[in-house]
């Protein structure tokens, strides 16, 4: 009789279930597996043997086959060890096959039989509740990530003797978590960079504020020494706490990436991710034989940094110009195709010239204008179509340095405020299925971004003074409304726009003519 056991793969962030089928045949000791295993799951064969042997149990003196359905799907990972080890034990009639008829089984074995946990489990338990299944035995380890999901009973086993005596005489207590509890604790988190270590740049400081509350794309470009780095570093401090749905969507980015940090099952903080200048295109936007999420993806709802961003090869900036205006990333290959989330905010920083002090007060540019030309060349403008705010960044003078005795706001004051507009856009958009004004559509910015006739007449004359794309007209819309919810109005008026619009224009031409 053939025993079936349920688990499941992850294809990108989502889960396929698959049987695992296992029969015996009178034949000479052995193991034969089928179904496209990778090489982790071939090896699973030597790892179940020694665990079912060392808990103390028998294993099969005659031929097993081992079938992973469907055959056409590749199954890659460790996290079949347990179920195959479960359909063996109920082919030796040690666990009855009607027990498990409505369970799911996932789990790396150890030779000794304990579990060791998985990476993916969020994703797997999520795709295995759509699927109709009650209950799902994982690692202890992951218990409480897979007891994140409602609807469906988890239960955390340590050895594989202890999954057995679950159905047949100890039962196993269920895993409960109250999100709730981990997403309060993420409020009161002290962060090591705050703007109130920041002297001066309150222009940066407010456009920053405006990023962070709208979700935008911000690129400073300052000379050495102006504050650009510190503040892309106090960035994390201001921004608004996850969203529950925030939350578990980067759970499962972190889960299926193996990221997830040791003891922390939902991420509660909005991730950060600096990235150096010698990063590849593939490690930017995720990739390989078996793609896996790039640095977007893990910025997923939170920040991409890239410091000195022109020192970036052009062909790396010029791959986050989909994802930055579709929110997510479709990696193809030959036999599969996998769409990942990126639905991020571009931090840039950058020198406005290769000596870096072009513009600068007290230090000459040495530089020519081929080599500016050449060196601002490197961003092209559909990539800076793409940045909602671009903003100098002049570094302060000596006597602002060291004789300013004025006091800095704290980030945790300007937080409040991009919380508040948050709620205010979180609202609105409550049946859009959008959390930030970043993310409108055309369609949603004629609805929610309506001009009156002066607005109407501003953005008239900018659009022919700056030759405005369609693209950037819809930007500074977006912009000046976030600029309105800061400021709690429900009309974007003529001074909004008229922020929006400086905040879209850098004081050095080239730039402006970039592409």
């Amino acid at each position: 009789m053939v025993n079936k056991v349920t688990t499941a793969t992850v294809i990108g962030l989502n889960a396929h279930k698959v049987e695992v089928e296992i029969d015996t045949c009178n034949a000479l000791p052995a193991i034969a597996m089928v179904g496209l295993p990778d090489t982790a799951v071939n090896e699973a064969r030597d790892r179940v043997r020694s665990a079912i042997k060392n808990s103390q149990f028998t294993f099969p003196q005659r031929k097993v086959i081992i079938n992973l359905a469907p055959a056409d799907l590749k199954k890659e990972g460790t996290n079949f060890d347990l179920p195959i080890a479960v359909g063996i034990l109920t082919e030796e009639e040690i666990i009855d096959p009607q027990a498990i008829k409505d369970y799911a089984f996932i789990g790396e074995l150890s030779l000794d039989g304990k579990i060791r946990e998985v990476s993916g489990v969020l994703s797997l338990v999520l795709g295995l509740k759509d699927m109709g299944v009650k209950n799902v035995i994982v690692p202890v380890k992951n218990a409480k990530e897979a007891a994140l999901v409602d609807g469906i009973t988890v239960y955390g086993a340590e050895y594989l003797r202890d999954v057995a005596e679950h159905f047949c005489s100890t039962p196993l207590q269920p895993t409960i978590v109250n999100i709730n509890d981990y997403l309060n604790n993420s409020s009161q988190e002290e962060y090591l960079y705050d703007f109130k270590d920041v002297k001066g740049q309150q222009k940066a400081k407010k456009a920053l504020e405006i990023a962070a509350a709208g979700g935008h794309n911000i690129l400073m470009v300052g000379t050495p020494g102006s504050g650009k780095t510190l503040m892309a570093k106090c960035f994390p401090s201001i921004l608004p706490p996850l969203e529950l749905q925030e939350a578990l969507e980067l759970t499962k980015i972190y889960s299926v990436s193996g990221l997830l940090p040791p003891d922390e099952p939902l991420m509660t903080k909005r991730p950060f991710r600096p990235v150096h200048h010698k990063a590849s295109a593939n490690g930017i936007v995720g990739g390989g034989t078996n793609p896996k999420p790039g640095e977007i993806t893990l910025a997923h709802r939170g920040v991409l940094f890239l410091d000195e961003m022109v020192e970036f090869p052009r062909n790396v900036l010029e791959v986050l110009r989909q994802p930055l205006e579709d929110g997510e990333v479709v990696i193809t290959r030959s036999k599969l195709s996998v769409k990942y989330p990126a639905k991020f905010m571009l931090l840039g920083a950058m020198n406005p010239c290769p000596c870096g002090y072009l513009g600068d007060k007290e230090k000459q540019c040495t530089c020519t204008e081929f080599q500016i030309n050449r060196y601002l060349s490197r961003l092209s403008g559909p990539l800076l179509d793409r940045i909602d705010l671009q903003i100098d960044v002049p570094r302060l003078t000596s006597d602002e340095l060291i004789n300013s005795t004025t006091e800095e706001e704290p980030s945790s004051e300007i937080r409040k405020r991009v919380i508040k507009a948050r709620k205010i856009q979180a609202e609105r958009y409550k049946n859009d299925g959008i959390l930030t004004n970043s993310e409108l559509s055309p369609k949603l910015v004629k609805k929610y971004c309506q001009l009156d006739e002066k607005c109407q007449e501003l953005i008239r004359v900018a659009a022919v003074k700056y030759q405005l794309s369609g693209r950037r007209y819809d930007r500074v819309l977006k912009l000046a409304r976030t600029i309105a919810d800061l400021n709690e109005s429900e009309q974007i008026t003529q001074s909004h726009l008229m922020q929006a619009l400086q905040y879209r224009m850098l004081n050095i031409p080239q730039m402006n003519n970039a592409g």
